[in-house]
């Protein structure tokens, strides 16, 4: 759909950029939830960094994900500090199968 995650990038102090369907780019910060439940997980940052896309959603091996809207609403413009697209960043093509840039 037109609001799915099309690409993800671990970025330092645990963030994320990302590119929506629909064009939008931002960079989304997880720090507010590494102390919620399952994404506790997440402060290991070789554990973090392995950060992919299922079915539109940011997701990682253990099964956290952070939904479109999530994303979409809590995500800031990308400063231009942010490089994306380093080959450590993740896509997914049409079939869902993951690709690394």
């Amino acid at each position: 759909m037109y609001w799915d995650t099309k690409f993800v990038q671990p970025l330092p102090d645990f963030r994320i950029y990302v590119e929506i369907e629909d064009g939008r780019k931002g960079v989304f910060d997880v720090k507010p939830y590494l102390d919620r439940g399952i994404f506790r997980e997440l402060r290991n940052v070789h554990y973090f960094n392995q950060v992919g896309i299922l079915f539109g959603a940011v997701t990682w091996p253990n099964e956290q994900d952070i939904a479109p809207e999530t994303l979409i609403a809590e995500m800031r413009p990308a400063s231009e500090d942010v490089t994306p697209r380093a080959p450590h960043a993740k896509s997914v093509d049409p079939r869902g199968s993951e690709h690394r840039g």
